[in-house]
């Protein structure tokens, strides 16, 4: 029981049975989401990407990188992007006990409500992984949210091209597309190929008829 919710991500019919949301339950809109920052270099490649598209976002953060750079955390809100809590560490939830848990989103949330001078809604876990404590945890206190579509971008394989691809493929209203903009928990220098891929995924986005949204206005 303790790690039935860890292959919600992957197994979209396990997701449902738990109540684990892939997907916006408003069922309208497209949303971008970037996990892993603040980064140094990585969130102003991307905020400079999304701000020559128009394009809006939701940012998850890690408290301890947003310790490292709490300026980029007002950058990403005074662009007008959401932020979301992705833990203070980026520990797979499973090995980790409950109390362990509560400390560490406890110790987020205020990092990132300090940095951002407001308190974040959204929440999704490190690597997309719930342990059975966790997820009760995060539904109690906020809206956790997965994702429909990713580009596996963390990937030292990954190519603009790839990520674009898989990110939109069968894109359709409703689709939560995960990115980073962050290399911190992944291959060296990763965010260069995301933001390099933007402009496709926004293209393919806006083919689809639907509008950007932030996971807050669709949840």
């Amino acid at each position: 029981m303790w790690c039935a919710p860890a292959p919600a991500p992957v197994v979209p019919p396990l997701a449902r049975l738990l109540g684990i949301p892939l997907r916006l339950r408003s069922g309208r809109g497209i949303a971008l989401t970037f996990d892993d920052g603040p980064h140094l270099h990585g969130t102003p490649a991307v905020l400079e990407e999304l701000d020559r598209a128009g394009a809006k976002a939701t940012f998850y953060l890690v408290g301890e990188q947003v310790e490292r750079r709490p300026s980029l955390v007002a950058e990403i809100d005074a662009a007008g992007h959401e932020i979301g809590v992705h833990g203070y560490r980026h520990v797979l939830h499973l090995r980790r006990p409950p109390q362990a848990l509560r400390d560490d989103l406890d110790r987020a949330t205020a990092v990132i409500a300090e940095a951002a001078g407001r308190s974040s809604l959204s929440y999704r876990p490190p690597y997309g992984v719930f342990s059975l404590a966790s997820w009760r945890l995060a539904r109690a206190r906020f809206a956790p949210l997965l994702w429909s579509h990713w580009g596996r971008d963390w990937d030292v394989r990954a190519t603009p091209s790839s990520i674009s691809a898989l990110a939109t493929r069968d894109l359709a209203a409703g689709a939560v597309v995960l990115l980073h903009d962050s290399d911190a928990y992944s291959a060296a220098g990763s965010w260069r190929q995301t933001a390099a891929a933007l402009a496709a995924i926004v293209d393919a986005a806006r083919a689809t008829g639907e509008p950007f949204v932030m996971v807050s206005q669709s949840t």
